[in-house]
């Protein structure tokens, strides 16, 4: 294998992707089975992932992981189903995620409790859950790696009523930082990926509404495609990437720069 093969090469390498049968969460789960990885993909829906491993097993090894992150229990169930197949994990990646917009005056309690539980609350507990299969696939040589997804609204405030998202998002950034510090003792690193405008199941109703609007807010002109999440999450996961920790990584073609 070539020096540049090598330093991104997942090769025999264990990754977790949660959203991983829609929108960034594919992309990211595809790109890694296609860079050789042994990639489990969650959801709530079980057909979805079955679904979903099966596309993916055409270019590498994918399999199902169904479940749902919204609770401690939840996480413990998808851990526990995990370690019937593996002793081990080299990658977790936090991309499940929700969001919810209504005018401040109407928005409801309901929605903090939603968005928040999904985007961060489930993320914190699943990398706890897995934390011993995170330790032991972890050495000072090639680090286990967890890869949140956050958003550039956790960085920049959007113009949309979305008050729980934007909050989540920063906090899921935060929250990378703060794991980043206690973890990385562990052979453990933490980085967060901060996506702009991308193609998927929770932005294409507003794509659609605001696509020329979008485009034009970005320093170069287009909206995020699947090989730019690729690069990145191969990046993240790999031994290029490996005294890179805390980090919070917008993928954005310059939104943030236009805000």
């Amino acid at each position: 294998m070539s020096y540049i093969n090598n330093l991104f090469s997942l090769k025999n390498r264990v990754a977790v992707v949660t959203g991983g049968t829609s929108g960034i969460g594919f992309m990211i789960a595809e790109a890694f089975v296609k860079a050789g990885a042994i990639t489990y993909v969650t959801s709530r829906k079980a057909d979805e992932c079955q679904r979903v491993a099966a596309e993916l097993s055409e270019h590498g090894v994918c399999h199902p992981l169904p479940g749902d992150i919204m609770s401690q229990q939840g996480c413990e169930a998808i851990a526990t189903a995990f370690r019937e197949s593996e002793s081990q994990l080299h990658v977790l990646v936090n991309g499940a995620g929700c969001t919810w917009g209504a005018p401040i005056r109407e928005y409801p309690d309901k929605a903090w409790d939603k968005v928040m539980g999904v985007n961060v609350k489930g993320a914190f507990q699943l990398c706890v859950a897995l934390l011993s299969e995170l330790e032991t696939g972890a050495s000072a040589d090639y680090p286990s790696r967890v890869i949140n997804i956050g958003s550039v609204h956790g960085i920049a405030a959007p113009e949309w009523e979305s008050y729980a998202y934007s909050a989540s998002k920063a906090a899921i950034h935060q929250l990378t930082v703060h794991m980043a510090k206690r973890l990385g003792k562990e052979h453990i690193l933490v980085n967060a990926i901060a996506p702009g405008p991308f193609p998927s199941r929770m932005m294409d109703k507003l794509i659609e509404a605001e696509g020329e609007g979008l485009v034009a807010e970005t320093a170069t002109g287009r909206l995020g495609i699947a090989e730019d999440m690729a690069g990145l999450s191969i990046y993240l996961a790999s031994r290029a990437s490996s005294n890179i920790t805390g980090a919070i990584i917008p993928v954005d073609g310059g939104y943030v720069t236009t805000r």
